[in-house]
Protein backbone atom coordinates (compact mmCIF):
# COMPACT_ATOMS: atom_id res chain seq x y z
CA UNK A 1 0.00 0.00 0.00
CA UNK A 2 1.43 2.83 -0.72
CA UNK A 3 2.48 5.96 1.93
CA UNK A 4 -0.56 8.51 2.15
CA UNK A 5 -0.12 12.03 2.85
CA UNK A 6 -2.16 13.73 4.87
CA UNK A 7 -1.63 17.95 5.13
CA UNK A 8 -2.28 19.75 8.10
CA UNK A 9 -3.54 23.54 7.59
CA UNK A 10 -2.27 26.53 9.66
CA UNK A 11 -3.96 27.24 12.32
CA UNK A 12 -4.38 23.54 13.84
CA UNK A 13 -4.40 23.62 17.44
CA UNK A 14 -5.51 19.99 17.76
CA UNK A 15 -2.88 17.45 18.98
CA UNK A 16 -1.14 15.18 16.41
CA UNK A 17 -3.18 12.43 16.58
CA UNK A 18 -6.24 13.87 16.94
CA UNK A 19 -5.70 15.88 14.03
CA UNK A 20 -4.43 13.18 11.69
CA UNK A 21 -7.12 11.05 12.39
CA UNK A 22 -9.87 13.66 11.37
CA UNK A 23 -7.82 15.31 8.34
CA UNK A 24 -7.40 11.71 6.69
CA UNK A 25 -9.54 10.26 4.32
CA UNK A 26 -12.53 7.63 5.22
CA UNK A 27 -10.84 4.64 3.30
CA UNK A 28 -7.66 4.79 4.69
CA UNK A 29 -9.96 3.84 8.10
CA UNK A 30 -6.89 5.69 9.97
CA UNK A 31 -8.29 5.69 13.82
CA UNK A 32 -6.16 7.05 16.72
CA UNK A 33 -5.67 3.83 17.85
CA UNK A 34 -4.32 2.92 14.52
CA UNK A 35 -2.40 5.81 14.45
CA UNK A 36 -0.99 5.53 17.92
CA UNK A 37 0.23 2.00 16.83
CA UNK A 38 2.05 3.12 13.81
CA UNK A 39 3.49 6.03 15.50
CA UNK A 40 5.02 3.82 17.75
CA UNK A 41 6.77 1.76 14.89
CA UNK A 42 7.99 4.81 13.72
CA UNK A 43 5.64 4.98 10.69
CA UNK A 44 4.99 8.75 10.52
CA UNK A 45 6.85 11.20 9.95
CA UNK A 46 6.53 15.02 10.04
CA UNK A 47 8.09 18.45 9.18
CA UNK A 48 10.52 18.01 11.78
CA UNK A 49 11.07 14.16 11.31
CA UNK A 50 9.83 10.93 12.53
CA UNK A 51 6.96 11.52 15.20
CA UNK A 52 7.53 10.18 18.74
CA UNK A 53 4.47 11.39 20.68
CA UNK A 54 0.61 10.97 18.83
CA UNK A 55 -0.34 13.81 22.22
CA UNK A 56 2.10 16.71 20.54
CA UNK A 57 0.79 19.50 19.32
CA UNK A 58 -0.08 19.24 15.57
CA UNK A 59 1.99 21.88 13.33
CA UNK A 60 1.23 22.62 9.91
CA UNK A 61 2.77 20.42 7.37
CA UNK A 62 2.65 17.33 5.30
CA UNK A 63 2.67 14.16 7.13
CA UNK A 64 4.11 11.04 5.59
CA UNK A 65 2.49 7.79 7.00
CA UNK A 66 3.58 4.30 6.34
CA UNK A 67 0.47 2.16 6.10
CA UNK A 68 2.03 -0.92 4.91
CA UNK A 69 -0.10 -3.97 4.02
CA UNK A 70 -3.46 -4.34 6.10
CA UNK A 71 -4.69 -7.71 7.17
CA UNK A 72 -6.64 -9.72 4.64
CA UNK A 73 -10.14 -9.69 5.19
CA UNK A 74 -11.01 -13.86 3.34
CA UNK A 75 -14.64 -13.21 2.04
CA UNK A 76 -15.64 -16.17 1.69
CA UNK A 77 -19.22 -16.57 -0.90
CA UNK A 78 -22.05 -17.10 0.89
CA UNK A 79 -25.82 -18.17 0.22
CA UNK A 80 -28.01 -14.51 0.57
CA UNK A 81 -31.18 -13.79 -1.76
CA UNK A 82 -30.18 -10.94 -3.82
CA UNK A 83 -32.93 -8.41 -4.93
CA UNK A 84 -31.12 -7.55 -8.43
CA UNK A 85 -32.54 -4.97 -9.90
CA UNK A 86 -30.67 -4.61 -13.00
CA UNK A 87 -27.55 -6.94 -14.17
CA UNK A 88 -25.95 -7.36 -17.67
CA UNK A 89 -22.12 -8.77 -18.42
CA UNK A 90 -20.45 -5.36 -16.92
CA UNK A 91 -22.86 -4.34 -14.07
CA UNK A 92 -25.10 -5.26 -11.56
CA UNK A 93 -27.79 -2.92 -9.48
CA UNK A 94 -28.36 -4.46 -6.42
CA UNK A 95 -31.57 -3.18 -4.14
CA UNK A 96 -29.60 -3.30 -0.87
CA UNK A 97 -31.92 -3.99 2.47
CA UNK A 98 -31.24 -1.69 5.52
CA UNK A 99 -29.27 -3.63 7.92
CA UNK A 100 -27.21 -5.31 5.84
CA UNK A 101 -23.04 -4.33 5.98
CA UNK A 102 -21.73 -4.09 2.16
CA UNK A 103 -18.01 -5.37 2.55
CA UNK A 104 -16.40 -7.40 5.29
CA UNK A 105 -14.46 -5.24 8.31
CA UNK A 106 -13.83 -6.51 11.55
CA UNK A 107 -16.61 -6.99 13.45
CA UNK A 108 -18.96 -8.06 10.21
CA UNK A 109 -16.58 -10.65 8.39
CA UNK A 110 -19.71 -12.45 6.93
CA UNK A 111 -23.20 -11.58 5.89
CA UNK A 112 -22.48 -8.43 4.07
CA UNK A 113 -23.13 -8.15 0.28
CA UNK A 114 -20.15 -9.27 -1.36
CA UNK A 115 -20.32 -12.38 0.37
CA UNK A 116 -23.80 -12.82 -1.26
CA UNK A 117 -22.25 -11.32 -4.87
CA UNK A 118 -18.79 -13.83 -4.48
CA UNK A 119 -21.87 -16.49 -4.73
CA UNK A 120 -24.17 -15.28 -7.04
CA UNK A 121 -21.08 -13.36 -9.51
CA UNK A 122 -19.27 -16.65 -9.13
CA UNK A 123 -15.36 -14.77 -9.84
CA UNK A 124 -16.83 -12.47 -12.25
CA UNK A 125 -16.49 -9.20 -10.09
CA UNK A 126 -13.68 -6.57 -10.83
CA UNK A 127 -10.83 -7.16 -8.76
CA UNK A 128 -9.87 -3.51 -8.43
CA UNK A 129 -11.34 -3.37 -4.94
CA UNK A 130 -8.60 -5.99 -3.59
CA UNK A 131 -10.00 -9.09 -1.58
CA UNK A 132 -12.00 -7.35 0.61
CA UNK A 133 -14.26 -5.45 -1.69
CA UNK A 134 -14.41 -7.09 -5.13
CA UNK A 135 -16.47 -4.58 -7.46
CA UNK A 136 -17.35 -2.59 -5.11
CA UNK A 137 -17.66 1.02 -6.71
CA UNK A 138 -19.58 3.20 -3.83
CA UNK A 139 -21.23 2.44 -0.68
CA UNK A 140 -24.11 3.10 1.08
CA UNK A 141 -24.65 3.12 5.22
CA UNK A 142 -25.34 -0.02 6.79
CA UNK A 143 -28.98 1.25 7.66
CA UNK A 144 -29.54 2.61 4.14
CA UNK A 145 -31.61 0.78 1.71
CA UNK A 146 -31.13 1.40 -2.20
CA UNK A 147 -29.76 1.22 -4.92
CA UNK A 148 -26.23 -0.08 -5.16
CA UNK A 149 -24.18 -0.46 -8.36
CA UNK A 150 -20.96 -2.96 -8.27
CA UNK A 151 -18.35 -3.31 -11.26
CA UNK A 152 -18.44 -6.87 -12.88
CA UNK A 153 -15.29 -5.83 -14.89
CA UNK A 154 -12.11 -3.61 -14.71
CA UNK A 155 -13.09 -1.61 -17.29
CA UNK A 156 -16.62 -0.98 -15.78
CA UNK A 157 -15.08 0.36 -12.39
CA UNK A 158 -13.06 2.59 -13.72
CA UNK A 159 -15.50 4.36 -15.31
CA UNK A 160 -17.92 3.97 -13.09
CA UNK A 161 -15.61 4.96 -10.10
CA UNK A 162 -14.41 8.46 -12.63
CA UNK A 163 -18.13 9.50 -12.98
CA UNK A 164 -18.67 9.29 -9.59
CA UNK A 165 -15.23 11.18 -8.79
CA UNK A 166 -16.28 14.17 -10.95
CA UNK A 167 -20.09 14.08 -10.20
CA UNK A 168 -21.25 13.11 -13.63
CA UNK A 169 -23.14 9.99 -11.86
CA UNK A 170 -25.72 11.66 -9.25
CA UNK A 171 -27.86 10.17 -6.86
CA UNK A 172 -30.76 10.60 -5.24
CA UNK A 173 -32.03 9.81 -1.61
CA UNK A 174 -35.55 9.98 -0.22
CA UNK A 175 -35.97 10.04 3.84
CA UNK A 176 -38.65 11.02 6.53
CA UNK A 177 -37.73 13.44 8.49
CA UNK A 178 -38.68 15.73 11.66
CA UNK A 179 -39.63 19.34 11.31
CA UNK A 180 -40.42 20.76 7.49
CA UNK A 181 -38.14 22.81 5.54
CA UNK A 182 -38.73 26.75 5.53
CA UNK A 183 -36.99 29.15 4.39
CA UNK A 184 -38.56 31.65 7.19
CA UNK A 185 -37.10 29.45 9.76
CA UNK A 186 -34.37 31.53 11.89
CA UNK A 187 -33.59 28.39 12.85
CA UNK A 188 -32.24 26.98 9.29
CA UNK A 189 -31.43 30.43 7.62
CA UNK A 190 -29.76 31.22 10.76
CA UNK A 191 -27.71 28.71 10.67
CA UNK A 192 -23.68 28.66 9.35
CA UNK A 193 -23.05 26.73 6.50
CA UNK A 194 -26.81 26.58 5.63
CA UNK A 195 -28.35 28.87 2.97
CA UNK A 196 -31.56 28.32 0.18
CA UNK A 197 -30.83 27.90 -2.90
CA UNK A 198 -33.83 28.66 -5.46
CA UNK A 199 -36.61 26.54 -5.39
CA UNK A 200 -36.55 26.03 -1.53
CA UNK A 201 -33.45 23.84 -2.34
CA UNK A 202 -31.78 24.01 1.22
CA UNK A 203 -27.86 23.90 0.58
CA UNK A 204 -25.93 22.32 3.71
CA UNK A 205 -21.92 23.33 3.25
CA UNK A 206 -19.46 22.58 6.27
CA UNK A 207 -16.67 19.74 7.06
CA UNK A 208 -17.46 16.45 8.38
CA UNK A 209 -14.97 14.53 10.83
CA UNK A 210 -15.58 11.88 13.80
CA UNK A 211 -16.91 13.24 16.72
CA UNK A 212 -15.00 14.37 19.18
CA UNK A 213 -16.39 11.73 22.07
CA UNK A 214 -17.91 9.20 19.83
CA UNK A 215 -15.64 7.27 17.63
CA UNK A 216 -18.90 5.42 15.82
CA UNK A 217 -20.27 9.29 14.60
CA UNK A 218 -19.24 11.99 12.19
CA UNK A 219 -19.92 15.22 13.34
CA UNK A 220 -20.34 18.58 11.71
CA UNK A 221 -16.95 21.32 11.68
CA UNK A 222 -15.38 24.51 10.67
CA UNK A 223 -11.78 23.70 11.28
CA UNK A 224 -11.03 19.64 10.62
CA UNK A 225 -12.84 17.55 8.69
CA UNK A 226 -13.66 16.40 5.20
CA UNK A 227 -15.29 18.57 2.71
CA UNK A 228 -19.53 18.17 2.51
CA UNK A 229 -22.77 19.20 0.58
CA UNK A 230 -25.69 17.84 0.96
CA UNK A 231 -28.95 19.65 -0.79
CA UNK A 232 -32.22 19.20 0.56
CA UNK A 233 -35.71 19.81 -1.40
CA UNK A 234 -39.20 18.98 0.35
CA UNK A 235 -41.21 16.42 -1.60
CA UNK A 236 -43.94 16.84 1.18
CA UNK A 237 -44.88 17.77 4.79
CA UNK A 238 -47.60 15.99 6.96
CA UNK A 239 -49.57 17.26 9.67
CA UNK A 240 -51.28 20.31 10.44
CA UNK A 241 -48.76 22.41 11.79
CA UNK A 242 -46.68 20.36 9.95
CA UNK A 243 -43.94 17.91 12.34
CA UNK A 244 -42.69 15.87 9.80
CA UNK A 245 -42.02 15.41 5.99
CA UNK A 246 -40.35 13.45 2.86
CA UNK A 247 -37.72 15.02 1.42
CA UNK A 248 -35.02 14.38 -0.81
CA UNK A 249 -31.27 14.63 -0.75
CA UNK A 250 -28.80 15.02 -3.45
CA UNK A 251 -25.27 14.62 -2.67
CA UNK A 252 -22.15 17.13 -3.99
CA UNK A 253 -19.83 14.83 -1.67
CA UNK A 254 -20.48 11.10 -0.56
CA UNK A 255 -18.82 11.00 3.25
CA UNK A 256 -19.47 8.90 5.51
CA UNK A 257 -23.24 9.59 7.53
CA UNK A 258 -23.51 12.82 5.44
CA UNK A 259 -27.11 12.96 4.94
CA UNK A 260 -27.93 12.06 8.84
CA UNK A 261 -25.61 14.43 10.38
CA UNK A 262 -26.35 17.32 7.97
CA UNK A 263 -30.06 16.97 8.43
CA UNK A 264 -29.73 16.60 12.25
CA UNK A 265 -27.36 19.78 12.68
CA UNK A 266 -30.34 21.57 10.66
CA UNK A 267 -32.41 20.65 13.22
CA UNK A 268 -34.40 18.10 10.58
CA UNK A 269 -33.34 14.36 12.37
CA UNK A 270 -34.24 11.42 10.25
CA UNK A 271 -37.31 9.42 11.35
CA UNK A 272 -36.16 5.94 12.40
CA UNK A 273 -32.28 6.91 12.71
CA UNK A 274 -31.31 5.52 16.56
CA UNK A 275 -27.80 7.09 16.02
CA UNK A 276 -28.55 10.32 15.29
CA UNK A 277 -32.35 10.96 15.19
CA UNK A 278 -32.32 11.72 18.82
CA UNK A 279 -35.24 11.11 21.38
CA UNK A 280 -37.69 12.93 19.21
CA UNK A 281 -41.27 11.77 18.88
CA UNK A 282 -44.07 12.26 15.67
CA UNK A 283 -46.63 14.52 16.77
CA UNK A 284 -49.48 12.45 16.89
CA UNK A 285 -51.01 15.07 14.02
CA UNK A 286 -48.36 14.20 11.89
CA UNK A 287 -49.97 10.61 10.23
CA UNK A 288 -52.58 8.95 10.72
CA UNK A 289 -52.40 6.48 13.88
CA UNK A 290 -51.67 3.35 12.03
CA UNK A 291 -49.15 5.26 9.73
CA UNK A 292 -47.90 7.02 13.03
CA UNK A 293 -47.45 3.15 14.88
CA UNK A 294 -45.58 2.08 11.77
CA UNK A 295 -42.91 4.72 11.79
CA UNK A 296 -42.12 4.32 15.33
CA UNK A 297 -39.32 2.45 16.16
CA UNK A 298 -40.38 -0.67 17.83
CA UNK A 299 -38.00 -2.44 20.90
CA UNK A 300 -34.93 -4.34 19.32
CA UNK A 301 -35.58 -3.49 15.55
CA UNK A 302 -36.28 -0.48 13.29
CA UNK A 303 -39.86 -1.00 11.35
CA UNK A 304 -37.93 1.43 8.19
CA UNK A 305 -34.69 2.49 7.02
CA UNK A 306 -33.68 5.95 7.70
CA UNK A 307 -32.90 6.80 4.02
CA UNK A 308 -33.31 5.31 0.92
CA UNK A 309 -31.65 5.25 -1.89
CA UNK A 310 -33.68 5.61 -4.30
CA UNK A 311 -32.08 6.81 -8.27
CA UNK A 312 -28.65 6.19 -9.60
CA UNK A 313 -28.19 8.40 -12.51
CA UNK A 314 -24.74 8.18 -14.94
CA UNK A 315 -25.22 10.86 -17.87
CA UNK A 316 -22.36 8.93 -19.62
CA UNK A 317 -21.87 5.26 -20.92
CA UNK A 318 -20.08 3.29 -17.64
CA UNK A 319 -17.78 1.78 -19.59
CA UNK A 320 -15.57 3.36 -22.76
CA UNK A 321 -16.69 0.91 -25.12
CA UNK A 322 -20.85 1.68 -24.99
CA UNK A 323 -22.38 4.76 -26.01
CA UNK A 324 -25.83 4.40 -24.65
CA UNK A 325 -26.71 5.89 -20.61
CA UNK A 326 -27.03 4.02 -17.63
CA UNK A 327 -30.16 5.50 -15.92
CA UNK A 328 -31.69 3.15 -12.82
CA UNK A 329 -34.65 4.68 -11.41
CA UNK A 330 -35.91 3.03 -8.36
CA UNK A 331 -38.86 5.23 -6.44
CA UNK A 332 -39.07 3.75 -2.94
CA UNK A 333 -42.03 3.67 -1.55
CA UNK A 334 -43.40 5.01 1.56
CA UNK A 335 -45.77 2.99 2.43
CA UNK A 336 -46.88 3.07 6.37
CA UNK A 337 -48.69 -0.31 6.02
CA UNK A 338 -49.60 -2.05 8.87
CA UNK A 339 -47.57 -5.93 9.24
CA UNK A 340 -51.23 -7.17 8.36
CA UNK A 341 -50.75 -6.11 4.60
CA UNK A 342 -51.98 -2.29 5.14
CA UNK A 343 -51.85 -0.12 1.91
CA UNK A 344 -49.60 1.41 -0.25
CA UNK A 345 -48.77 5.14 -0.74
CA UNK A 346 -51.75 6.75 -2.53
CA UNK A 347 -48.72 8.92 -4.66
CA UNK A 348 -47.70 6.61 -7.72
CA UNK A 349 -44.59 8.46 -8.24
CA UNK A 350 -43.22 7.26 -5.28
CA UNK A 351 -43.97 3.49 -5.64
CA UNK A 352 -41.52 1.38 -6.70
CA UNK A 353 -41.95 0.26 -10.44
CA UNK A 354 -39.35 -2.32 -12.51
CA UNK A 355 -35.95 -0.55 -12.87
CA UNK A 356 -35.64 0.46 -17.07
CA UNK A 357 -32.59 0.47 -18.83
CA UNK A 358 -32.90 3.92 -21.51
CA UNK A 359 -30.90 4.52 -24.15
CA UNK A 360 -28.80 7.49 -25.11
CA UNK A 361 -30.26 10.37 -23.36
CA UNK A 362 -31.77 13.20 -25.52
Amino acid sequence: MPDLIITLPDGTTDRLDKALAAAAPEEAALSRSRLAKLIAEGAVSGPEGVIGDGKAKALAGDYVITMGEPAPIDAQPESIALDIVYEDDELIVIDKPAGMVVHPAPGSPSGTLVNALLAHCAGSLSGIGGAARPGIVHRIDKETSGLLVVAKTDRAHHGLAKQFEDHSASRRYLALAYGVLDRADPRISGLKGTNFEPGGVLKITSLLGRHPTDRQRQAVSFVHGRHAVTRARLIESFGNPAGAMLVECRLETGRTHQIRVHMTYAGLGLIGDPTYGGNRKLSPKAFAPRRSRRLRPSRGRRSMPPIWASSIRSPESYCPSRANCLKIWHNCSTSCAAEDGGHESDRPELRRPDARYLGKPR
